[in-house]
């Protein structure tokens, strides 16, 4: 479901938009926006609703563990991409579900003329580390269709 108009994005967008990710900025084409759900001080599995603004994607990143780890994607609002190394991108829309293995090269974010929002749960696991790599390249993003 697209959506380009911020006013009605935070309608869609149940869990808030939350505050600038300006501490993974760096791994980010274009403004995101985190709204932790849960505290992980306080829980095992650390829950945190991720916007991104049109266009907006992070890098290709792995997850890293030796044991459990990797990350699921509950998709909320708007229409997004996620795309795992030498696989085409798969479309994202309210109610899709991502599970990404520990390992695995990817990159998920907000389509061109939509705002998406997607719930990261952030699988437990032993020596969990997340590796940030290049950006996804402008003109492989432009060709998702």
């Amino acid at each position: 479901m697209k959506i380009i108009e911020p006013a009605e994005f935070e309608q869609a967008n149940v869990f808030g938009t939350g505050a600038a990710n300006t501490a993974y900025a760096q791994y980010f084409q274009g403004h995101s926006f985190l709204q932790p759900l849960t505290d992980p001080t306080q829980v095992c599995v650390f829950l945190a609703n991720v916007t991104f603004e049109p266009g907006c994607r992070n890098h290709w990143h792995i997850h890293h563990a030796t044991k459990g780890g990797g990350q699921i994607l509950l998709c909320t609002a708007g229409s997004g991409w996620y795309q795992e190394a030498g696989k085409p991108a798969i479309s994202l829309e309210p109610g899709s579900v991502i599970t990404i293995p520990a390992g695995v090269k990817h990159w998920h974010g907000a389509k061109a003329d939509s705002w998406f929002s997607h719930i990261a749960v952030e699988v437990p696991g032993e020596n969990t580390h997340n590796e940030w790599c290049e950006p996804v390249s402008e003109q492989a993003y432009q060709q998702l269709r």
